[in-house]
């Protein structure tokens, strides 16, 4: 049986196919400090055998391992606009891809087949400085079928925790609560909340968007309200305290900051958000749908709402960790118009009120209509050079040689996320889908194992929607979102040492699609910082 069966181990730095065959080289030599997370693959090929398959870890004490089950999921056009030396997979899509990260050691493998298995090292912050063994076992029907070894080097330094730089990927919560098949706001809820929350900061997370009212994003929501808003002769009462079980059940999980909902609705500003009565169980309005932006019934909302909200944050101490939406999106002669005569209402009713939003032309943060600007990556780097204290993101686009995240998008260049945002500046990092399970624009659920760009190809990509798959009572992860929380890493280290943006030691890259793409140029600049911090500790 053995000489039908091969086995490989391979870095993390690349996406191993269903029908990838064994590689050759080396095994992959890791490196970091204590507290980091690292991860590598291991390869399986079958010949004319089948079976079960296992994959068995031993290591020592200093390091906490998990073995995943790579899974595969559909792929069917490849991002346009992309050119062919940007892809990784050497002709492998259109087709499956692997990405979701199953929560399983062992997987049934027919003949002449492909199986990848997915390894996390978590090296404890007790561990002893120095080379580590790692030893892999495979079984094929009980049978020990290969095994493998590699080694992990510690350094006597920390990973440090990263500062002042915020991280947020749009949460939702309709879809936890449509996918689970639960009643807002029930318990079961808030125990699966939980479990999401908690992999978020795992993954170097430390900002959430919090429906305090339904998001006003990608189309007419189940209501996901958490503040429940009732009528009475003077206006409205509001109930706060399922906004703050949200607060301290993130508080909980690791979580830090929090973004609020968006005031006005998408895309320009022109209307009042959907806010209904109680939570929204029964989608009752209180006001018409066409309810304008600056329309006294919303002013008079706000009136009494703001003043709540700053007392709210201010007794849970939340205000110093807060962010604050106006509308998402706003582009164009018309939303600008808009966006200025919310603003100045809002600058009004809550002077305190610091906005951020994503928006991309250069004329919103020019009249200090906002306060944080996040641009996409490729408009970013014009708000850093005019002094603009802007975040970054991306989403559906940029495409081509700049920096994403799709299906297609190669894990080497996600995992330069960390590199290129501390080096050209960015203050935080912004991305819309973490686990947008839907249709785009409705509320249909789609099966993400099944569809992965939201029903939305040319104009969504495959994968942009989201990150995170949902699992029987929890997350399950993505490859991506592996690497995209090592490229965080990366930028703890960066910070940690001190470096200046402007550094030789980041020289070669250049803008968001221009820089390397190469792994011997990461592992050679991290060894580099994490000698230094060795030194400075």
């Amino acid at each position: 049986m053995k000489g039908c069966f091969k086995a490989w181990l391979a870095d993390s730095l690349h996406r191993i196919y269903p029908h990838s065959a064994s590689e050759d080289g080396a095994s992959p030599l890791l490196a970091g400090a204590r507290g980091e997370r690292l991860s590598f693959q291991i390869g399986c090929r079958t010949g004319a055998v089948s079976g079960k398959l296992r994959a068995e870890i031993e290591a020592g004490d200093s390091l906490i391992t998990t073995v995943r089950r790579v899974g595969f999921v559909p792929l069917l056009h490849v991002t346009p606009e992309t050119p062919a030396e940007e892809l990784e997979t050497g002709g492998a899509v259109p087709g499956m891809v692997p990405d979701p990260l199953l929560p399983e050691n062992e997987t049934a493998i027919g003949c002449f087949e492909t199986a990848v298995f997915w390894v996390t090292l978590r090296i404890t912050p007790e561990a002893s400085a120095g080379r580590h063994k790692v030893d892999v076992q495979l079984k094929l029907n009980e049978e020990t079928v290969a095994r493998l070894k590699t080694e992990v080097v510690v350094y006597p330094c920390l990973l440090p925790e990263r500062v002042n730089f915020p991280v947020t990927n749009w949460f939702y919560a309709d879809a936890l609560l449509d996918w689970y098949g639960l009643q807002p706001f029930e318990e079961k809820f808030w125990s699966i909340l939980s479990g999401y929350m908690t992999d978020l900061a795992e993954h170097g997370q430390d900002t959430i968007y919090t429906p305090v009212f339904t998001p006003s994003l990608d189309g007419v929501k189940r209501p996901t309200q958490l503040l429940r808003v009732a009528k009475n002769d003077n206006g409205y009462l509001f109930d706060w305290s399922l906004v703050k079980r949200w607060v301290d059940t993130a508080r909980s999980c690791g979580i830090r900051n929090f973004e609020w909902a968006h005031l006005f609705t998408q895309w320009g500003a022109a209307g009042a958000i959907r806010i209904y009565e109680g939570h929204g169980l029964e989608e009752q309005l209180l006001w018409p749908p066409d309810t304008g932006a600056i329309s006294d019934v919303y002013r008079a909302f706000l009136s009494q709402y703001l003043p709540q909200l700053h007392s709210f944050l201010d007794k849970e101490r939340l205000l110093k960790n807060s962010f604050f939406h106006l509308s998402d999106e706003p582009h164009g002669e018309e939303h600008l118009i808009n966006y200025r005569s919310a603003r100045n209402m809002l600058q009004e009713l809550a002077p305190w009120m610091k906005i951020m939003d994503a928006l991309s032309e250069i004329s919103f943060a020019r009249e200090g209509l906002t306060d944080i600007p996040i641009p996409s990556i490729n408009n970013a780097p014009e708000f850093i050079a005019e002094g603009f204290p802007a975040w970054a993101y991306f989403c559906c686009g940029p495409r081509g040689k700049y920096l994403n995240r799709f299906l297609d998008t190669p894990l080497l260049k996600i995992r330069m996320t960390g590199w290129l945002l501390y080096r050209h500046k960015a203050q935080g990092f912004l991305h819309w889908g973490g686990n947008y399970w839907y249709r785009g624009g409705t509320r249909e659920l789609i099966n993400p194992f099944h569809v992965t760009d939201a029903g939305r190809w040319p104009d969504w990509t495959f994968g942009d929607p989201f990150v995170i798959y949902p699992g029987p009572n929890g997350p399950i992860d993505s490859l991506r979102w592996e690497i995209f929380a090592e490229s965080l890493q990366d930028y703890a280290l960066l910070q940690a040492c001190g470096i200046d943006p402007d550094d030789a030691l980041l020289q070669d890259i250049h803008d968001y699609a221009d820089f390397p793409r190469d792994k011997q140029w990461i592992k050679r600049y991290r060894q580099e910082l994490l000698e230094r911090l060795n030194r400075a500790k």
